[in-house]
Order: structure tokens, then sequence, then C-alpha cells
């Protein structure tokens, strides 16, 4: 295990809802509320690539978890995060809005040439930045932060089917190559097919 890492104690996983992931974790961060167990690490996500999380994020299945800061750069030392356009809207259980979740595709290479890979990040945000969204009471004297500088991350690899297509499933027997790995192998068959003149 690396140093820093974070892990839960084994028998345990962490599989929030939308919800629960806004609400107390993401509001509580924003509004500088204690956040009790205090298991999701603060990272710099938009330089790390995705497969430099492990040991670094919180870790549950085929799942990683972080803080970040809000950012307009997405790019990494390998490639960059393109956001789709997809926005959507995380209800209460009294169908009240309390986050925004955006869904973005990690892409090897420079912008906008890259080469899209299996990588999913969903971004939580509070909704127009503002933190008087939840349905939480602020504690007077509480200082108040932007609640537009934190998102909540949660990063996975889609798995890819014989036939090209994703798939998001919690499948993960380790037999299965990225669709990225199986682009590259079809890439090295056609390059053996190819006959050079002598």
């Amino acid at each position: 295990m690396e140093e820093g890492s974070i892990n839960l104690p084994p028998g345990f996983q962490f599989y929030p809802t939308d919800e629960e992931l806004v609400l107390d974790f993401l509001y509580r961060k924003a509004s500088l509320l204690p956040c009790n167990p205090n298991i999701i690490p603060d990272l710099d996500s938009y330089v790390l690539d995705p497969r430099d999380l492990s040991g670094k994020a919180l870790s549950s299945g085929n799942q990683w978890y972080f803080f970040s800061q809000k950012t307009p750069d997405l790019t990494t030392k390998n490639g960059y995060w393109k956001q789709l356009d997809i926005d959507e809207a995380i209800y209460t259980s009294s169908s009240k809005i309390v986050g925004i979740k955006k869904y973005l595709v990690f892409y090897m290479g420079e912008a906008p040439d890259g080469i899209e890979t299996s990588w999913i990040m969903h971004e939580y945000s509070l909704p127009n930045g503002g933190l008087g969204c939840a349905p939480y009471q602020r504690r007077s004297g509480t200082k108040n932060l932007d609640g537009g500088e934190w998102v909540l991350c949660r990063v996975y690899e889609r798995k890819c089917s014989q036939h090209g297509l994703w798939y998001d499933e919690d499948d993960d027997d380790g037999t299965e190559l990225s669709c990225l790995d199986e682009i590259f192998l079809s890439i090295d068959d056609d390059l053996e097919e190819i006959s050079l003149p002598n």
C-alpha cells in the first residue's frame, strides 16, 4: 500500500448514492463542516491521469472518489478530460435539487485530437455554486465558502464488449482488456498484415 493511500477496512464497501455524495460529503466540505468519517481526500484531479488515482483517492471496487478544486484546465500529463453535454440534476427524496452531476470522458493525447478512452468521471457540484440550497441549516459563525470552488469526483473505467459497445457493469474478473488496449492491439494486427516492398 502506498503512503497516503486511503482504503476501507476489509469487508466494507463505499457505494453512496448521488444524493448522499452531495449532502453528506460535498455540502459539508464546501461549508467547512466536519465530515465523519473523513475518508475522501483532496486531490488536484485534473493533473492526474486516471490510472494514477490508485493509492491516492478513496478506492471502492472499481471506483475512485476525491475532492478537487474546480478549474477550467482539464489537461493531465498524458491527456485531457472532455466534458460531455450532459448535466444531471440531483434531487432529494422530497424532490429538491441539491446538486449537479456532470459527465467527463478521458482522452489520451492532446486536445482536440486525442483518443477516447474508457475512463469516465462524474463531477458533482452544488447548484449555482451556492450553499443555501441544501437542506442543512448553516450554524451561525460558520465561514461561508463559495460552494462552486469544490467538486466531488467519482472516476471509473467502463468495460467494452466484444462488439465495441461500452457498458458500466460491476463485472470485473480481471480478464477483459480496456477498449483502448483493444484498439492498440488491433493496430498492431493491422501493421503485421501490411507487406512492405523490398
